[in-house]
């Protein structure tokens, strides 16, 4: 994906008018030229963006450097043949580009109570779990994204959705293991991507995460 381009005239371009970086008021941006990126979350705008205090630091879990492995191991770069792992800036273009015209799902594979503390503002929760290939409810999944019956051919993915899957970060199997089931009953390699870095990467960068609203009770 060529990011810089596209996010810029994406960010910028609002009704005809060209807004110069300074005027913003973000000391700390994306990108030289990307100070904020535009989304929305379960109905509601979200701004992504960079925390501006300079002496911000991690001071929670995701700021330790060493957790028992196994399982905490540190994984490789790609997750399997075909599919690509992508980082931030893939990642924004992606709900821009992708997500926003219904084209594209950003999951967080986690476990439901990490995704109800805190995700990445656009990302949908279907934890790694959902995408073993015995799981009875995977048919229902794997139709919401776009995949139909192919008789006794099995799956037809060619409207399927194209994904990003993430976890907690490099140490975290939950996103791998989510595209390795998904590969295991067909989807195309080409329709899912990883990010790696998850929501580590994602903090340690002090870019915006969003807290899900927990349904009201009827």
């Amino acid at each position: 994906m060529r990011s810089s381009l596209r996010l810029t005239a994406l960010v910028f371009f609002f009704g005809g008018c060209v807004f110069p970086f300074a005027a913003l008021g973000n000391e700390v941006g994306i990108t030289k030229d990307i100070p904020f990126v535009d989304v929305t979350h379960d109905g509601v705008p979200v701004r992504i963006q960079r925390i501006q205090d300079k002496e911000n630091r991690l001071v929670d879990d995701f700021a330790k450097t060493s957790r028992p492995c196994p399982p905490f191991c540190i994984h490789p770069m790609a997750t399997a043949p075909g599919v690509e792992t992508v980082g931030e800036l893939e990642v924004l273009e992606f709900l821009t580009q992708e997500v926003k015209v219904g084209k594209g799902l950003l999951i967080d594979a986690r476990m439901p109570e990490w995704y109800a503390a805190e995700t990445i503002p656009g990302a949908v929760s279907i934890p790694f779990v959902i995408f073993h290939k015995d799981n009875p409810n995977l048919e229902n999944i794997l139709q919401v994204l776009g995949a139909t019956r192919s008789g006794n051919a099995g799956w037809n993915f060619s409207k399927a959705r194209t994904l990003i899957l993430f976890c907690n970060g490099p140490w975290c199997d939950q996103s791998s293991r989510a595209i390795k089931g998904l590969l295991a009953v067909g989807y195309p390699a080409n329709k899912l991507k990883s990010y790696r870095g998850g929501m580590n990467l994602w903090r340690l960068l002090g870019l915006t995460t969003v807290v899900p609203r927990k349904a009201e009770a009827p």
